[in-house]
């Protein structure tokens, strides 16, 4: 059960994804109080696990069953993210060469202040490490927009 977005996880954030064409893939959220650092901002380790969902999920729009793992992750905070506000996330897809992929998502408040971005390298999950199953069973799928 994915943290960010296992939709039966108790623990989680729960997310769910739409796919925006050519734009890549976006969210509508808030993170619940009880995943801030500081009083009333979002923990930044839970603001990057966002970022480094949406960055991933920008291959899942065009094939649901394409899983990657991150080889690195880099985070700019442009400000402190809110906890209980609902926040927009996008991601999309900068460059896919053989097993790797560049992706970049951004987090949105309100006014349209981009608060937290990122910038991926993702990496092909193995053949005979993948998991057997529908994506839609394990909760891991994006909506049609």
């Amino acid at each position: 059960m994915c943290f960010v977005c296992g939709v039966q996880n108790p623990f989680g954030l729960r997310l769910a994804f739409e796919d925006e064409g050519e734009a890549g893939v976006g969210c509508t959220f808030s993170i619940p109080e009880n995943f801030q650092g500081y009083p009333g901002i979002a923990h930044g380790g839970v603001v990057a696990a966002v970022l480094d969902e949406l960055c991933g999920r920008t291959l899942m729009v065009a094939n649901p069953a394409h899983f990657t793992f991150t080889g690195k992750l880099e985070v700019r905070y442009r400000c402190p993210v809110p906890v209980g506000m609902e926040l927009r996330g996008r991601g999309w897809l900068v460059r896919q060469r053989g097993r790797s992929t560049q992706a970049c998502a951004e987090l949105q408040l309100p006014g349209g202040t981009i608060a937290a971005e990122a910038e991926a390298l993702l990496l092909d999950v193995p053949a005979e490490q993948q998991l057997v199953g529908a994506p839609a069973d394990l909760g891991w799928f994006v909506r049609a927009g």
